[in-house]
C-alpha cells in the first residue's frame, strides 16, 4: 500500500486536536471570582480573610483594574494594597474593592495571575497590571528617569499632607526618627544616613505631623550639601543638593520647600518600563 503525503494534519474528515490546558485554567479561575461578590478595601474585611495563598481581583469605582497574586497570605499582601493606595493623591479607598480566590500550594506554582492576566488581555486591557502599580523600589539608577503619562505614579502621585503613622512628641536622635520617618510612610522613603545621624537631635512638636512637615523637619537638621527629593512615587534623601530631578515635585533643602513641576512623558508605558511586582 503506498503510503500517503503528508499533510499539514488538517483536511475535510481529519485535523489535529490542540488541548489548552493553562487556558482552559486561567478561563475557570475568571469565571470562579466573576461569580463572587466584591469587598471594600478595608482593614475589617481584610480581618476576615484566611492566612492562605490566593488570586485577587481590585476594582475602583466597580471597574476591574488590577489581578494579583499572594503566594504566603492573601489578607498580608491585600493590606500592602490597602496601605499603598491610602497614601496616593486622586483616589479614595472608598472607591477601591477587592474579590478573592484561595489556590492550593501545588496549584500556586502554575502561577495562577498570570493565567487571569492571559485571559483578561483576550477581553481587553487590565489597566493597573500595565503601569507599575505593583512595582518595587526601581533603584537609584531610575530617580531620574521620565515616567510615562499613564505610570501609575504619574496618575496617582504620593501624598505628603498624610499624617505619619507612629510619631510621638519630643527630642529624638535623627537616626531614629528616620527610621521611624520610613515605618510610618504608606510609600517608600529611601535614604543614606547623613554623618553624626545619631548624635544630631530634633524635636518632634506634636503628633499627628503630615509628611512634608515631617521632611521640612529633618531638612532642617541636615548638612548645606543634602536634600529631600519628592517624586511622583517615592521620597528620597541623599548629599546631592541642588541636584535636580526629572520626576521632582518637591524639594527640601535646609529648612526650605521648594516647589517644582515634574516632567512627563507623552507617550504611553510599555512592558519594557516595568519591574518585578513585590510580594
Amino acid at each position: 500500500m503506498t503510503q500517503a503525503a503528508r499533510s499539514d494534519g488538517r483536511g475535510t474528515y481529519h485535523d489535529d486536536f490542540r488541548l489548552s490546558i493553562t487556558k482552559a485554567l486561567g478561563d475557570q479561575l475568571a469565571h470562579a471570582l466573576t461569580r463572587l461578590g466584591r469587598a471594600p478595601l478595608v482593614e475589617q474585611r481584610l480581618a476576615s480573610l484566611d492566612e492562605r495563598p490566593g488570586v485577587y481581583q481590585l476594582y475602583l469605582h466597580g471597574k476591574f483594574v488590577y489581578v494579583g497574586k499572594a503566594d504566603k497570605s492573601l489578607p498580608s499582601r491585600l493590606a500592602n494594597h490597602l496601605r499603598k493606595l491610602s497614601g496616593r493623591r486622586n483616589i479614595d479607598i472608598r472607591h477601591v474593592s477587592f474579590s478573592c480566590l484561595y489556590v492550593d500550594e501545588d496549584f500556586s506554582a502554575l502561577a495562577p495571575e498570570q493565567l487571569l492576566i492571559s485571559h483578561h488581555k483576550e477581553m481587553g486591557d487590565i489597566p493597573w497590571n500595565n503601569n507599575g502599580f505593583g512595582n518595587k523600589d526601581p533603584g537609584r539608577q531610575r530617580d531620574s528617569t521620565i515616567l510615562k503619562k499613564n505610570h501609575f505614579d504619574v496618575v496617582y502621585p504620593i501624598d505628603l499632607e498624610r499624617a505619619v503613622e507612629g510619631l510621638t512628641p519630643g527630642r529624638i536622635a535623627l537616626s531614629a526618627f528616620l527610621k521611624a520617618l520610613k515605618n510610618g510612610l504608606p510609600y517608600n522613603f529611601r535614604y543614606i544616613e547623613p554623618p553624626d545621624s545619631k548624635a544630631t537631635f530634633l524635636t518632634v512638636p506634636q503628633a499627628g505631623l503630615s509628611a512634608g512637615e515631617a521632611f521640612h523637619l529633618v531638612s532642617e537638621a541636615l548638612p548645606e550639601t543634602w536634600q529631600i527629593t519628592a517624586l511622583m512615587g517615592y521620597v528620597i534623601m541623599y548629599a546631592d543638593s541642588p541636584g535636580e530631578y526629572k520626576s521632582a515635585w518637591r524639594y527640601y533643602r535646609s529648612g526650605r520647600v521648594v516647589e517644582t513641576e515634574p516632567e512627563a512623558s507623552p507617550e504611553e508605558i510599555t512592558q519594557d518600563d516595568l519591574f518585578e511586582p513585590d510580594e
